[in-house]
């Protein structure tokens, strides 16, 4: 098992709390992980996720909703340079981030299953929060290192976290495993977007957003514990709404 504690190197331990100090003009700030009203947890609708982006400088954003694409794809039609169609896949085991989807992958896959489905569409593969042992389905470290070999990379700071420890165990298996980290704000309400994004050279396909990432400079806060209400409050309106 991984260690409850450890020393990260300095620079990588640097490196998940604040971007390097000058970031090229012609790089991208990007958000990896956010949810629209596609989710059930959630009461964004696209459209503002979109106007909010661009309020707060956000130049690309993946739309992650749970096990579903509808909320991408509406989002991608109204702003196709901006809006990158994700997933966040619940398997048997843990949640997977899928990028660049051209179909949905459901919910309660083996792992590996779902891996496969994600590949044979090209698209890019990371592990949503993956030693966040707070919010299930929780990864095992022995699950992490089984799947590792078959991802692009690892999410090494999700700003719904409680800590920065669940942060720094990622960034630290992703350093032994090889990967490139993403970093997101798992965002469910407005003011929970960018509060962690990354800077990134420019790019307009799977293939260079994975090169893209290899450059990667995080700009990143932890939310506060409260934004967690807001998805109990979606789902207490969504009941509401059902009735």
């Amino acid at each position: 098992m991984l260690p409850t504690s450890f020393a990260l190197p300095q620079g990588l331990k640097a490196a998940i709390l604040q971007p390097m100090k000058t970031i090229p003009n012609n790089w991208l700030l990007v958000e990896l992980h956010l949810h629209t009203n596609a989710s059930g947890d959630s009461l964004i609708e696209p459209q503002q996720v979109i106007d909010h982006c661009r309020q707060v400088g956000i130049d690309r954003v993946a739309i992650t909703d749970h096990n579903s694409i509808a909320g991408a794809l509406t989002a991608k039609a109204l702003a196709p340079e901006m809006v990158i169609i994700g997933e966040e896949i619940e398997t048997t085991q843990g949640e997977l981030l899928g990028y660049y989807l051209r179909e949905g992958v459901p919910a309660g896959l083996a792992p590996m299953e779902a891996i496969k489905r994600l590949r044979a569409q090209g698209a890019v593969i990371s592990v949503s929060h993956p030693f966040d042992h707070t919010r299930g389905p929780r990864w095992t470290y022995d699950q992490l290192t089984a799947i590792a070999p078959h991802v692009d990379a690892l999410e090494i700071f999700n700003a719904r976290c409680f800590s920065n420890k669940p942060n720094r165990q990622a960034a630290e298996f992703a350093r032994q495993q090889g990967l490139p980290g993403t970093a997101g704000s798992d965002a469910h309400s407005f003011n929970e977007i960018g509060r962690a994004a990354l800077h990134v050279p420019s790019f307009n396909h799977p293939e260079s957003f994975l090169a893209a990432l290899q450059q990667a400079q995080p700009q990143t806060r932890l939310s506060p514990a409260w934004v967690h209400l807001s998805s109990q409050w979606a789902k207490l309106v969504r009941a509401f709404q059902k009735k």
